[in-house]
Order: C-alpha cells, then structure tokens, then sequence
C-alpha cells in the first residue's frame, strides 16, 4: 500500500515522501488519517498534524464521493514546505458551493482553503483525473529534519 515508507534519510535535508494507493470505500478514509499522523510525527511535524489530517479526510472523502478510481494519497516534505496530494480519475473538477448556513455537507474544499497555506487543483496533461493539494510552509528548522520508518 505505501511506497517510500521504508526509507530512512541519512541526509537530514533530504526531501521525504510517501504514498499510498487507497480502495474507493469512504470506510479507509479513517485508517489513512491515522497513518498520516503516524508519518507527521515521524517526520517531526505533529505541530501540524490536527489540520493536515483534517484536510487528508475533506479531500479523500471528496475523491471516494465525487472521483472515480483509483486513488492515491500522497504527502511530500521538502525545504520549507508540506505537501498532501490526493489523486483520482473523475472527470469534474472540485468546486467550493455557496451554501446556506444550515447546510450538512459542502464545506470540506473550505476548510482546506482555511487549513492550508495554499491549495489548489493540477490536471493531466492528457487522460481523464486530477489532483486536490494542499500546502503549508515549514520553519527552516522543520523543513530539514526527520525520517520515514518502516512499519507503515
């Protein structure tokens, strides 16, 4: 499930990664939270965890609702910046609703635009999909430090 999980970083300025492919089921969304976690503290980043795994469960819920298969879920940390990427092959574009104020669902693209430093949407070049990101710029002394442990 995971790819570059199993890497340990001797360079400590060295960039991090790791993906995971996910099952198109609302239920996985709660597990990939947990392992996203697991990795922010790991990579020394658990300041950031509460937001950054919030916004992993708007834009996965989005991707298993509105998407189509597959799904990755990737995050990627390198000189002064955060980065979680959710991808899938639907064909429509996500969107912020206006909504009322007694609405129930609608609001996850809006709390990520509020989470995040920076969030957007990247289309293929070619082929149906897109990918759902998201942002947050690192102190020089987080940016830098930390590893992937094996396990995940």
């Amino acid at each position: 499930m995971a790819s570059g999980a199993g890497k340990r970083y001797a360079d400590l300025h060295s960039p991090r990664a790791v993906s995971w492919d996910l099952p198109d089921d609302l239920a996985m969304i709660g597990k990939a939270r947990r392992l996203v976690g697991d990795v922010l503290g790991n990579w020394r980043l658990s300041r950031l965890a509460d937001d950054v795994v919030l916004v992993v469960g708007e834009l996965l819920a989005n991707a298993v609702t509105y998407g189509e298969p597959p799904i990755r879920l990737s995050l990627w940390c390198g000189g002064d910046k955060l980065c979680v990427r959710v991808t899938d092959h639907g064909p429509e574009q996500p969107r912020p609703l206006n909504l009322a104020l007694e609405a129930v669902h609608g609001r996850g693209l809006n709390i990520v635009a509020a989470l995040a430093h920076e969030n957007g949407v990247t289309r293929p070049a070619e082929g149906p999909g897109k990918t759902v990101w998201a942002c947050w710029y690192l102190p020089a002394r987080d940016a830098g430090s930390s590893r992937v442990t094996a396990g995940l």
